[in-house]
């Protein structure tokens, strides 16, 4: 065994084993903290059951994922490579964020947290910081790579850092629109985190590696818990911090189009509510889907939680691999 799929091994165990058993710990603290989700009040009425449940819970595999990430940087072939811990600090900024807001819902007993422009201005300021960083330490051009069609384009650096920012943003929102259902958000980016460790591995890029299987491994411990009837939500803390994590991969292999057909569903989310929103305004109060998110409009016709979570995974598992191939292809 190579000293880089050492290190590959060890973050997938610890990072499963780690989040597993924090499960036990932090859940029932959750509990007794009182830390229980409200619904959303023009939310599915099915979902009115899971009010208390614990949130919050992403504190799991963010504690699991990171200190995989530690153990398995010792195990490294090259110890000088910190993406890793770029990309963990840069998430654990939203995850910070996500937290602030999952507090605030908690303290108010309501499905209302930061306002929405706090959030954005804060989401912002993290997604240039982080850019900022990785061109300084040399890990992002301003050339992107089409997918599939071998073309790439170079930007100048003030346009990319616009494009950037927006693509980091709009990726973390995507993300938390996605948990809406038992499962859902951590059942489609682990598929996403194990590619990147893939892609990691055809561009020797340890560090991707090492996060991307961290924190599969993690998400895989934390559906344990997650998984329909989920014991516990991973909230904001959760979903922003996978939104980042997610985004940063993307930057980190110097492909963010990737996010493309790897995050279609997170794409599909979005469009979703943003479709539902213009044509009830367009039309002065009908609505496109039966409701928005398109994971609730699936539930209203009669799909159940697993259903759903089943289909999107097999979607993105589809778009990931397209885009492992594109990214091998382009090696060969």
């Amino acid at each position: 065994m190579t000293t880089q799929a050492l290190a590959r091994t060890i973050a997938i165990m610890v990072g499963f084993i780690a989040t597993w058993l924090l499960g036990k710990w932090v859940i029932p603290m959750l509990q007794r903290f009182k830390a229980g989700q409200s619904i959303r009040q023009d939310g599915p009425t099915w979902h009115n059951s899971k009010s208390g449940t614990p949130t919050m819970g992403g504190i799991m595999f963010i504690l699991g994922g990171g200190i995989a990430c530690i153990c398995a940087h010792f195990a490294m072939t090259t110890t000088g490579d910190y993406t890793h811990f770029y990309i963990f600090i840069f998430a654990l900024v939203f995850g910070i964020i996500g937290f602030i807001d999952d507090y605030f819902k908690v303290k108010k007993k309501q499905n209302l947290g930061l306002h929405a422009r706090e959030k954005f201005v804060l989401q912002l300021a993290a997604a240039v910081g982080f850019i900022a960083l990785m061109r300084y330490e040399g890990l992002v051009s301003n050339t992107l790579v089409v997918p599939f069609v071998g073309i790439s384009f170079t930007l100048p650096w003030v346009a990319y850092m616009v494009f950037a920012a927006f693509v980091i943003v709009g990726t973390v929102n995507a993300v938390n629109i996605t948990d809406g259902v038992d499962g859902l958000a951590a059942t489609v980016t682990y598929v996403v985190m194990m590619m990147f460790a893939l892609i990691g591995t055809y561009l020797s890029i340890g560090g991707v590696e090492v996060f991307g299987a961290a924190f599969f491994a993690a998400l895989m411990g934390f559906l344990f818990y997650n998984r329909y009837p989920a014991k516990v939500f991973m909230g904001d803390t959760g979903s922003l911090f996978l939104g980042g994590a997610v985004a940063a991969l993307a930057f980190a292999i110097d492909r963010p189009l990737l996010l493309i057909p790897m995050g279609i569903i997170y794409i599909v989310e979005t469009l979703s509510v943003i479709l539902q929103v213009g044509y009830f305004k367009a039309t002065h109060g009908k609505r496109l889907f039966k409701m928005a998110p398109i994971h609730h409009h699936f539930e209203m016709c009669g799909w159940k939680e697993t259903k759903v979570v089943t289909v999107f995974f097999f979607i993105t598992l589809l778009g990931c691999i397209l885009a492992v191939y594109d990214v091998i292809m382009s090696v060969y």
